[in-house]
């Protein structure tokens, strides 16, 4: 349901005044597209809109979202001594706009139809951290990963 609100007209309307990130971080134009996604497709469940690297940001990584290219993280963790870069979340409050898109959501969705949420698994964050970006054969995951089990080990335990 959430990459078919996409093409939604509800949602083109919405995205053809803010950028990916803003929608993300604004809880009032997540909830609603969250909502008009439910609606117009008539499904029996919600898909809350979020995204799952916006958690990198306070770990110390430099995310945008680059038109035409998707994510872009702009300090990637190349080599395993820069792992230690990689800050562990202890306060989740920049996340803050997650919790406050799932409070309107849940106003405004009718009792019976359930909202389901989502999360990034610690590998493909790690996988966008090393890489920087998308990738379809995650070389420099694999290489960090095969060659360093204890830098691997610390990134994983921080996601």
């Amino acid at each position: 349901m959430r990459q078919a609100g996409r093409y939604l007209p509800e949602y083109m309307a919405v995205r053809s005044k803010v950028t990916f990130i803003e929608l993300c971080k604004s809880p009032e134009l997540a909830a609603k597209v969250t909502l008009s996604a439910q609606k117009a497709l008539g499904v029996d469940a919600a898909i809350l809109f979020a995204d799952l690297l916006p958690i990198l940001e306070p770990m110390g990584l430099d995310l945008e979202y680059a038109k035409g290219e998707g994510p872009v993280i702009h300090n990637p963790v190349k080599e395993a001594a820069e792992v230690d870069r990689v800050t562990e979340l202890h306060d989740v409050s920049p996340l803050q706009f997650v919790f406050d898109t799932v409070k309107l959501v849940r106003r405004d969705l009718p009792e019976n139809i359930p909202l389901i949420g989502f999360a990034g698994a610690p590998f493909t964050l790690a996988s966008y951290v090393i890489e920087g970006g998308g990738s379809k054969n995650y070389l420099a995951t694999k290489r960090l990963m095969y060659a360093d089990r204890a830098a691997w080990n610390t990134l994983m335990q921080r996601l």
